[in-house]
């Protein structure tokens, strides 16, 4: 019998858990596992259809668990089990952060009452838990009742920005077209406030009033709670500070500017695993994050930390990586090394062990 993954982010636009989901089907085929989507909007073995996400994972899952019942059931967004344990169908929950919990301003709180109550359920009916860093574990132990024995650390792989189409003469064209230099800026992720984006914005505005000239090319989605940071970024931007918010990009169009940035800034106040400044290094940009969640436990040594209200220091240590591209070659040989030991496959294999204990 097939393995089935939740997929019910198989057909939105690519995010995190959305790449998630598309990398670890990828890798856990290439293991030789049969490997079944359930809950696509219009992909995969089990697709959804007109309903939403919620209504199909509680209202339709629990008939198609009883009806084709696969190996395993292994929910890979948080919290996306059925209300009930299946008699006949094991399952695997994936957690990937308590954002809603930690940070409950950054999130509705219609959203924030259905993460607490439907992530408890989820912990108490799944057999095994991944967590996608010991972040990521500890967080959820010091706030629910869980076995420790079944929370299992199993982090991203990174890999994937390999394989990623170089962009075509169009998009060359439209990135030279931008005409951002060598040495410019960029942070990627949603416009959220708990991404910490005014660092970055105050950072380079203080550089500006120091008389130095850096672009800042920032590259995501508005969020929930965006409006301050799309106010400050209109101030910043009416100061005369180089900042072009580009908003979502198609992958080749993103990777490809993301290859020619001088410096990756990615400052949030908390990620379950935070994969942007790993892609960075992976592709051999200098990067810089915070002091706060996992970025540390997945960075390591291959990135430059910093507080993340230190906005000094952080405008000190822009204004020196732009202008020495020394220091920009050892920070991209050391981010490399350390990314690459993150991969798609490791991460396939250590999720298929889980399942071969259940």
């Amino acid at each position: 019998m097939p393995v089935a993954l939740d997929a019910t982010l198989w057909d939105e636009p690519i995010t995190g858990i959305g790449l998630y989901t598309h990398q670890l089907h990828r890798a856990l085929v290439e293991t030789g596992l049969e490997v079944h989507r359930w809950g696509a909007r219009k992909s995969g073995e089990a697709p959804r259809g007109f309903h939403t996400r919620t209504g199909w994972t509680l209202g339709e899952l629990p008939h198609w668990l009883q009806a084709r019942p696969p190996t395993v059931f292994h929910a890979l967004s948080n919290f996306n089990l059925p209300l009930l344990r299946s008699k006949r169908v094991p399952f695997v929950l994936t957690v990937h952060d308590l954002v809603p919990l930690l940070l409950p301003e950054t999130v509705s709180t219609r959203f924030r009452w259905q993460f607490r109550l439907w992530l408890a359920r989820s912990l108490e009916v799944a057999s095994q838990v991944i967590c996608v860093s010991e972040t990521a574990r500890q967080s959820v132990l010091e706030r629910f009742d869980v076995d420790a024995r079944k929370l299992h650390v199993i982090h991203h792989g990174v890999d994937h920005v390999d394989r990623v189409p170089a962009p075509d003469a169009t998009t060359v064209k439209w990135l030279d077209a931008l005409g951002l230099g060598e040495a410019f800026v960029l942070y990627a992720g949603a416009l959220d406030a708990r991404k910490n984006v005014e660092l970055v914005l105050r950072a380079v505005e203080r550089l500006y009033d120091g008389g130095q000239r850096v672009t800042l090319v920032l590259a995501g989605q508005r969020w929930f709670g965006s409006g301050p940071i799309e106010q400050e970024l209109a101030r910043v931007k009416e100061k005369g500070v180089d900042v072009r918010a580009l908003g979502y990009l198609a992958d080749p169009v993103f990777y490809g500017l993301m290859k020619r940035a001088g410096v990756f800034v990615f400052p949030s106040r908390y990620e379950g695993f935070g994969l942007p400044p790993l892609e960075a290094m992976r592709l051999g940009v200098p990067t810089i994050i915070s002091t706060e969640g996992s970025l540390p436990e997945v960075c390591g040594d291959g990135a430059l930390q910093v507080r993340p209200d230190d906005v000094s220091g952080l405008a000190e240590k822009l204004s020196e990586w732009t202008r020495s591209a020394s220091v920009r070659r050892e920070w991209s040989a050391r981010g490399a090394r350390r990314a690459s030991s993150f991969s798609w496959n490791v991460t396939a294999q250590r999720t298929a062990s889980i399942y071969g204990t259940l």
